[in-house]
């Protein structure tokens, strides 16, 4: 699915014009982008929660060349979701097939 089917579906099930819903999602990512940025974990009841995660610095080996690369430490967003989205996924997958 991309962004524009995404836009279009959730502005039917709202009732919302196309352009009202991506203001509406634009404003979501917007918030909880600048609540991982200073630190604190955004908890979504019944789909799950997004945190930041710090990566330690580690050494790789370049698989065609053998070298090995020092890879800087860095931040990265993980994602853990909720037992209720877990549940109605393996649900919805079950019936599917």
């Amino acid at each position: 699915m991309v962004n524009r089917e995404f836009i279009e579906g959730f502005a039917a099930r709202m009732n919302l014009s196309a352009v009202e819903t991506q203001r509406l999602v634009h404003a979501l990512v917007e918030s909880m982008t600048e609540m991982l940025e200073s630190g604190n974990e955004v908890n979504v009841q019944g789909f799950g929660s997004f945190e930041v995660k710090k990566k330690n610095e580690r050494v790789i080996v370049h698989p065609s060349t053998g070298k090995k690369i020092l890879v800087p430490p860095k931040l990265v967003v993980g994602f853990k979701q909720s037992n209720v989205l877990k549940s109605q996924v393996k649900e919805s997958k079950l019936q599917e097939s």
